[in-house]
């Protein structure tokens, strides 16, 4: 594959997280800041907690609900074409939020992150074309990668975007909550434009395209591959705690410490550069050092490391030291995991089994979000004591039930087995 063609992939994941790093910090202003003017200034704090949780809870519900479909079809019509219908959908709950925000309705942005999220499968896609583009299985972990390396440079440009665009102390009376916005759509068209001039299908191997309403939930295929239903156990409790801990980064700070916006973005840029910084550069060197399983296992001990730290230190810049090596040793666990994926299932498969580990995030994501705005009413340390129990589970998982052999030649050091 092309070093453009690569770049255009990595700029696509780069917009798709964009949605994220920007969105989650303001939706986080807009709800739980009275002084937003969102919601209703009589809106009590508990509220306030469901409401935020039901914007992210359906976004990644609905996320969960397309995105198997749509990298499964693109295993049918093509990466290039799945990738434009998605950046579509992308462009178009764009216009929806940006409508409900000139119109204060909560209703609105629901169904604008519903949309944004049913059509949110460029990452998955990019993954299998990434596949389908490397050479050898190095080649193929390092491609997963500089997909990480597109996220994460997504959640650092999301937060420097929506806290740039929307402070009035660097951009005056030009700055507001709807400018980041206008950024994002155009930040749309613009990978439109790259997919449509750079990216061509490596793979031109097709199985004709028929509609079945039951592919929008084909994750249970996984049910008939052995060592994907290994694997799946424990890389589901990895994502309930990644995806716990993520959410409510900025939720947390803004309700213990009276961090708002720019608090929240600056979380979401730590979490950005600790990811650009470990998918970028350790990905190889680790996977040459290690076992994919010690890997994964060391990324495990520091997420309940860090999410205990997270909610027990007393002084709030210190929290951002447990942010940052969360996700340092998340950036080189998770393409490791993709990759064990990858190795799982045949080459026809790569669209299917990367839209199931995205799907795995998205209902972590839609769950915890819906459940998590009434655990923080309760106490608001509750989602960071999942995030730690979920990874213990997974530790724990991994060593009863990663011992086949099958699991040993998938998780080996190369040039081991």
């Amino acid at each position: 594959m092309k070093t453009v063609a690569k770049i255009t992939l990595m700029f696509v994941v780069f917009v798709d997280l964009i949605g994220q790093g920007l969105v989650f910090p303001i939706i986080n202003a807009l709800i739980m800041e009275p002084s937003s003017g969102f919601l209703p200034k009589s809106t009590d704090v508990d509220m306030r907690h469901i409401g935020y949780g039901l914007v992210i809870g359906i976004f990644f519900l609905a996320w969960f609900f397309g995105v198997v479909y749509v990298s499964k079809v693109s295993d049918s019509i093509g990466r290039k074409k799945a990738l434009l219908i998605c950046l579509g959908g992308a462009l178009t709950g764009y216009v929806i939020t940006l409508a409900s925000l000139y119109v204060n309705s909560l209703w609105l942005l629901i169904l604008g992150r519903a949309i944004t999220g049913f059509t949110a499968g460029n990452q998955p896609i990019a993954q299998a074309a990434m596949i389908d583009g490397s050479t050898d299985e190095g080649d193929r972990d390092r491609n997963m990668g500089f997909i990480v390396t597109g996220i994460s440079f997504g959640l650092v440009g999301g937060p420097i975007i929506g806290g740039i665009l929307s402070d009035p102390d660097l951009l005056g009376t030009l700055a507001s909550f709807k400018l980041p916005f206008y950024a994002a759509l155009a930040l749309v068209l613009v990978a439109m434009l790259l997919v449509i001039v750079f990216f061509s299908d490596v793979r031109t191997e097709r199985t004709p395209f028929v509609f079945q309403a039951r592919d929008i939930t084909d994750i249970w295929r996984v049910t008939q591959s052995p060592v994907v239903m290994r694997i799946m156990p424990v890389y589901t409790l990895f994502m309930i705690s990644n995806v716990t801990f993520y959410i409510f980064v900025d939720n947390y700070l803004t309700s213990a410490f009276g961090y708002g916006e720019i608090g929240g973005s600056v979380a979401m840029l730590v979490i950005g550069v600790a990811l650009a910084t470990s998918s970028t550069f350790l990905v190889k060197p680790a996977q040459k050092r290690f076992g994919k399983q010690q890997i994964i296992g060391v990324s495990l001990i520091i997420m309940v490391t860090c999410s205990l730290a997270f909610v027990l230190l007393p002084v709030a810049v210190l929290t951002y030291a447990p942010v940052f090596f969360f996700y340092f040793l998340f950036g080189v666990s998770y393409p490791t995991l993709l990759g064990i994926f990858s190795g799982s299932v045949s080459e026809a498969d790569q669209g299917w089994v990367m839209g199931v580990t995205t799907a795995v995030f998205c209902l972590a994501g839609g769950i915890m979000s819906l459940s998590g705005g009434g655990l923080m009413d309760l106490d608001i340390r509750s989602p960071y004591f999942i995030a730690a129990a979920a990874a213990v589970f997974g530790l724990l998982l991994m060593a009863v039930t990663w011992g086949t052999p099958a699991m040993r030649e998938l998780t080996a050091r190369p040039g081991r087995s």
